[in-house]
C-alpha cells in the first residue's frame, strides 16, 4: 500500500507510471481539500528523430519516421509522405488510386487502433474482470480468464484501483467478453493494411506521389470481406458498449472537459487536389465555440519548461531540436505546442467539434444522434465521455467510408507519380493520427534533409506549461478534479486514458510543499 503524508491540509498522490497508454506518463500536481489544484504531465524519455534524419535521403523519411509508434507508424508514414509530396511538387498529382490506397491504409490503423484504445487500454477503468470469477457458461474465452483467475494469474487485469465499478455481474460478464472479441478484430485490422500496405507495423507501400501497392480484383474483393467484419464489430459491440459504460458512470460527463479548444487539421482527403475535401475536415474551435478556417501559420512551439534550448521555440517550419536536460525550469521533454498562443487539444473529439460546428453531414448527424440517445447537449462534449464517444462514432465513419473508397478503385490503373529529387524544396504533411493532429515539416538542401520537425498529437495534448504559466490540455483537465478515494485516485487516470496519450513517461501526483501521498503502479 501506498504511504499517506498529509501537511497543511495538502494531500500529495504519486502515480508513476500510468500504464494501460502507450508508452507511460508521469504528472505532478497539487492535491488539497481532495481537489486536483495544480496537474504537470511530463514526458521523460528523449528520443531525437529530428536529429536523426538530418542529411539523409529524402526518401528515408516515409520509412524512418514510421518507427516513432508501432501502434499508429502509418499516421507517421503518411504524414511524411504528404510532406515530402509537397516538397517533391507533386502534391497535386497523387492519382486517385494512390489516395484511395493510402486512405485505406490509414483507414485500417485508424480502426485498430481506436479499437485497442478503448478496451485494451481504457475499459478495464469501468469493466470488473473478476465478475467471470464464477462464470459457469460455455464461452471457451470466458472460461480461459476464468482459469486464470482461479490460479492468481490476473495480468493485464490487475493491479487496479478498486472501489468505483458499478455495472452489475452480468453486464460486466458481457462487457469482458467485448474486450476478448475485440483483442481478434484488431487483428483482422492488420490483416486489412497488409492487403495494400505489405506488413505491419511499419507499411512499406506509401511512398511520396502514391504508393507501391498495385489494385487487383483480388485485394479489393478480400479487403472488403475483412472489413466487413470489423464494421460489425463497431456496430453490435463497440457502439453500444459506449452507451452502457454511459449509463454507468454519466458523472463522467461532466469530468475532464480540459482546455476547450479544439485543432484538426483534417484527415483522409476525398480529391485529388491536395487541398480539396476531407472525410473529416479541419478547423479550430476557440474556448467560446466559435469554428475558425486552420491557420498553419498560428501554430508555434514554446519551451519554457521543456528539456530543449531557448532557440527550439519557433513555428515547425522553422524549429529546432537541441537537448538540454538540465535546464532550469524545466520538467518534460515534451515541446509545449501552442495555436494562437493558446494551448490546443487535439483528437477524436476535436475532429468530432470541428465537424459539428462545420455542420459536416457525415459527422454531426452522428454526433446529433449519439447524444440525443444519451439525452445531453453538445456541451457534454469535452469531457472525459465525450473523447470515447467521438473516438467511437469516428470509428463507424471510417469504417463505412471505406466501403465507398474500395468500390472506387480501379485495378490495373497507375497509384504513383514518377520522382524527380529537387536540390532544394520544402513541404508541411498535416494530417491526422488516430490520436489527433499530426504533423511533419521538411526542408531540403543538396537533395538531403535539412531540417525535419514532428508535432505530434500527444505533444499538443501533454504538453507543459508554456512561458505564461499556461498548462497543457491535460493538465488542464486533472485540475478540478475531485478525487474520492487518495488510495484509488480512479478519476485522475480515466481523465488522462480518455486522451488516448501515446508517449514513454509516467505521471506524479504532488503537493506544493513537495510531499508524497502515495506511489501507484497502474496496469
Amino acid at each position: 500500500m501506498p504511504a499517506t503524508t498529509k501537511k497543511k491540509g495538502r494531500t500529495t498522490i504519486t502515480i508513476d507510471p500510468v500504464t494501460r497508454i502507450e508508452g507511460h506518463m508521469k504528472v505532478e500536481a497539487v492535491v488539497d481539500g481532495g481537489e486536483v489544484k495544480e496537474a504537470r504531465c511530463c514526458g521523460t524519455l528523449f528520443r531525437g528523430f529530428e536529429i536523426i534524419l538530418r542529411g539523409r535521403h529524402p526518401l528515408d523519411a516515409v520509412r524512418l519516421t514510421q518507427r516513432v509508434c508501432g501502434v499508429c507508424p502509418t499516421a507517421h508514414g503518411t504524414a511524411s509522405a504528404l510532406g515530402l509530396d509537397q516538397a517533391l511538387g507533386v502534391a497535386d498529382a497523387v492519382p486517385d488510386n494512390g489516395r484511395i490506397v493510402r486512405n485505406l491504409i490509414l483507414g485500417s490503423n485508424y480502426l485498430q487502433s481506436h479499437i485497442l484504445h478503448f478496451f485494451a487500454l481504457a475499459a478495464l477503468d469501468y469493466v470488473d474482470v473478476t465478475a467471470v470469477a464464477d462464470y459457469t457458461g460455455g464461452d471457451s474465452e470466458l472460461k480461459a480468464v476464468r482459469a486464470f483467475l482461479e490460479r492468481g494469474v490476473l495480468g493485464p487485469f490487475v493491479p487496479r484501483y478498486e472501489g468505483d465499478y458499478r455495472c452489475d455481474r452480468a453486464t460486466n460478464i458481457d462487457l469482458v467478453r467485448g474486450y476478448l472479441k475485440a483483442l481478434h478484430v484488431r487483428r483482422t485490422c492488420h490483416e486489412m493494411l497488409c492487403i495494400f500496405g505489405g506488413k505491419m507495423p511499419h507499411n512499406i507501400a506509401v511512398v511520396p506521389g502514391g504508393v507501391t501497392s498495385d489494385v487487383t480484383a483480388d485485394k479489393i474483393a478480400t479487403f472488403l470481406g475483412k472489413l466487413a467484419e470489423v464494421q460489425a464489430f463497431v456496430e453490435d459491440v463497440y457502439i453500444p458498449t459506449i452507451f452502457t459504460v454511459a449509463g454507468a458512470y454519466p458523472d463522467y460527463f461532466a469530468i475532464g472537459a480540459g482546455c476547450k479548444r479544439f485543432l484538426a487539421y483534417g484527415v483522409f482527403p476525398l480529391e485529388a487536389k491536395a487541398s480539396g475535401r476531407r472525410l473529416l475536415p479541419s478547423g479550430m474551435v476557440d474556448a467560446k465555440g466559435k469554428l475558425a478556417a486552420l491557420d498553419t501559420g498560428a501554430i508555434a512551439e514554446d519551451v519554457a519548461h521543456s528539456r530543449y534550448a531557448p532557440e527550439c521555440a519557433a513555428p515547425p517550419a522553422q524549429g529546432q531540436t537541441i537537448p538540454e536536460p538540465d535546464k532550469d525550469g524545466a520538467y518534460s521533454w515534451i515541446k509545449a505546442p501552442r495555436y494562437g498562443g493558446a494551448p490546443t487539444e487535439v483528437g477524436p473529439l476535436a475532429r468530432g467539434m470541428v465537424a459539428y460546428l462545420a455542420d459536416d453531414k457525415v459527422f454531426k448527424p452522428e454526433i446529433a444522434a449519439a447524444l440525443a440517445t444519451a439525452k445531453a447537449g453538445p456541451e457534454v462534449l469535452p469531457s472525459v465521455l465525450g473523447r470515447h464517444l467521438a473516438r467511437a462514432l469516428e470509428c463507424r465513419i471510417v469504417a463505412r467510408a471505406m466501403s465507398d473508397w474500395l468500390r472506387q478503385l480501379k485495378p490495373g490503373q497507375p497509384v504513383a507519380v514518377p520522382l524527380k529529387m529537387p536540390e532544394e524544396g520544402e513541404g508541411a504533411g498535416l494530417t491526422g493520427a488516430p490520436r489527433g493532429a499530426l504533423g511533419h515539416w521538411v526542408e531540403i538542401k543538396g537533395k538531403v534533409i535539412d531540417r525535419y520537425q514532428l508535432v505530434v498529437p500527444t505533444t499538443w495534448n501533454g504538453s507543459p506549461r508554456d512561458a505564461g504559466g499556461t498548462p497543457g490540455p491535460i493538465e488542464q483537465a486533472i485540475q478540478g478534479t475531485r478525487i474520492k478515494d487518495p488510495d484509488n485516485p480512479f478519476e485522475i487516470v480515466r481523465i488522462i486514458r480518455s486522451f488516448d496519450p501515446c508517449l514513454a513517461c509516467a505521471v506524479h501526483v504532488m503537493t506544493a510543499g513537495g510531499d508524497v501521498r502515495g506511489v501507484h503502479r497502474i496496469v
